[in-house]
């Protein structure tokens, strides 16, 4: 069989590259956002592996930012104001 659809990148630049009729495209994906980028010239550095298609959780697996039971049971709140607080601190002005 052919390649067709999203595979792992066989040339190893980008995450995913999309297959058609068994040749690369040059739709790639990188953490979920696609873009266009040619193959490389030359033979792939591996096999393309087939992507397992995820289905869309639409949220199940988010929670909501004031839901206590969402928080890791040592989650100290008035440390992670301070940790961001020094982060704003040193970040240098616009």
């Amino acid at each position: 069989m052919k390649p067709q659809g999203w595979y792992r990148d066989p040339y190893c630049v980008h995450e995913d590259r999309y297959f058609s009729d068994g040749q690369p495209t040059k739709l790639v994906r990188d953490c979920g956002l696609e873009a266009y980028d040619a193959p490389p010239p030359g033979p792939p550095e591996v096999e393309p592996d087939e992507m397992t298609p995820i289905g869309p959780n639409y949220g199940s697996d988010l929670h909501r930012a004031d839901d206590p039971s969402a928080r890791p049971a040592d989650y100290d709140k008035e440390a992670a104001f301070y940790a961001v607080e020094q982060v704003i601190a040193r970040k240098p002005p616009l």
